[in-house]
């Protein structure tokens, strides 16, 4: 019974236990997600979520991030996953197509800040979490991400596992929790055609759903025990083809947060390994004026996901390759900033979105997910012909970002609501994590 076997397996996870890179990639993932989420919730669906949650009321104990708000943790859970998400920047777990952390940690740290837990234990629980996410999400990949929005449906048991884990549910408790995740995961891709703010209510619902489940595992509510494999369940359900094996690979041996990626730039992940090649060819001293059609090459998810020329809103623009490229090859960056629609758009990106295609290569198809490539072929007006490639784009463990670039990265993030002193605190407290005694008094700082 793989629900069994997942339990057991975060019961008996200690923190003593874990590898030092381990808990090093526990640290980064907490500080990158707080970062989204400081962020993010500035942004008009986070004040949205955070308004009706405020007005449901609920009893003080977990942080609304950005808010200077307490409410109850399930509140907190639904507001800071959903805020993690809206700025395209939080992580993303490359073979399981999934960003981990808007909807696991986000329902570990209520859970902690709700049971007055510290860092080792938040440490622990996310490790937890990630486990049991991405591992599920990699039994259903690629098939189940057709229709399906993994980060929502198999966040909601990484969630679970990891809110388990701080409430220290028994093995039965955790298949439980477990059981009642798999029925309240879910999360469709719909949203796309209107670019709709859903997207960004996914992981906030998996944060709180699989929190729930966790929740009245304690109580003592049964869920079903074979919630993944059974006739009737998860991975039937929603996915043509799976692979039970790739829970349990492993499992215990190899770690999955170790192979997490994180996103430099505010837009899909599918953007970036061609974002890279921009400015790449930006660096080299391309002249866009100079150019006459471009062609990107890469894989089907990133061509029927963000293929598309339409960039009339931020939202769409995040999800437009030719855009991201125009943009990033235009200005020699992309930040929040080329997302800023205040203004008319720069003349020569919208030329050059207009001539840029993007194309299935079936060599590139084959890599994928377990490598994002992309290859950009451009065509001069003279005739000339300018090619570039690449298998991993920044942030990947093959391409990674340095500590020093990440920590710039969630200073941005986090100045854009705290003071500096504030951001230099939380750095403080996020780099001796291990040793902090009670969570709540990172949270305290975020307001």
């Amino acid at each position: 019974m793989l629900s069994k076997q997942v339990a057991d397996y975060t019961v008996n996870m200690k923190f003593e236990d874990l590898p030092p890179a381990v808990i090093e990639a526990g640290r980064l993932a907490i500080m990158d997600w707080l970062g989204s989420v400081m962020a993010g919730s500035r942004e008009p669906p986070a004040r949205m979520v955070a308004k009706v949650v405020l007005r449901a009321g609920g009893i003080p104990r977990a942080t609304l991030i950005g808010f200077d708000q307490l409410s109850s943790a399930l509140n907190a859970a639904l507001v800071n996953g959903t805020s993690c998400h809206i700025l395209e920047l939080d992580d993303l777990h490359r073979s399981s197509i999934m960003h981990p952390a808007a909807p696991i940690i986000s329902a570990a740290a209520a859970a902690a800040e709700e049971r007055n837990a510290g860092g080792r234990d938040l440490l622990t629980a996310v490790v937890a979490g990630y486990e049991t996410g991405i591992r599920i999400a990699e039994a259903v990949t690629p098939a189940h991400y057709h229709y399906w929005h993994t980060t929502a449906t198999c966040g909601t048991f990484g969630a679970a596992a990891a809110a388990a884990k701080i409430i220290a549910l028994d093995p039965g408790g955790v298949v439980n929790a477990l059981g009642s995740a798999g029925s309240q995961a879910a999360g469709l891709w719909e949203f796309l055609e209107d670019g709709a703010m859903t997207k960004h209510l996914h992981p906030g619902k998996a944060a709180m759903n699989g929190l729930l489940a966790a929740l009245l595992a304690e109580e003592g509510f049964t869920g079903a025990t074979r919630i993944l494999e059974g006739d009737k369940g998860f991975f039937r359900a929603t996915a043509d083809e799976y692979f039970t094996d790739r829970v349990t690979a492993g499992l215990g041996k190899e770690f999955r947060i170790l192979g997490n990626s994180y996103k430099i730039y505010p837009s899909c992940r599918h953007t970036h390994s061609a974002v890279d090649l921009a400015l790449k060819l930006a660096d080299e001293g391309l002249d866009p004026t100079d150019i006459a059609s471009i062609m990107v090459k890469t894989y089907r998810h990133a061509c029927d996901l963000v293929g598309g020329t339409s960039f009339e809103t931020p939202y769409k623009a995040k999800f437009s390759l030719p855009y991201c490229f125009a943009r990033a090859l235009v200005d020699k960056k992309l930040d929040l900033r080329s997302f800023d629609f205040s203004k008319p758009h720069d003349p020569l990106v919208v030329q050059l979105v207009a001539k840029c295609r993007v194309v299935l290569e079936p060599e590139l198809e084959k890599m994928y997910p377990f490598r994002w490539p992309a290859a950009v072929t451009v065509i001069l007006k003279d005739g000339r012909v300018i090619e570039a490639s690449t298998d991993y784009p920044r942030g990947d463990p093959e391409n990674p970002a340095g500590i020093k670039e990440m920590q710039e990265k969630f200073r941005q993030l986090a100045l854009l609501c705290q003071s500096e002193e504030t951001v230099d605190r939380i750095l403080e407290l996020l780099a001796d994590l291990d040793q902090l005694e009670r969570i709540r008094d990172l949270f305290d700082l975020t307001g």
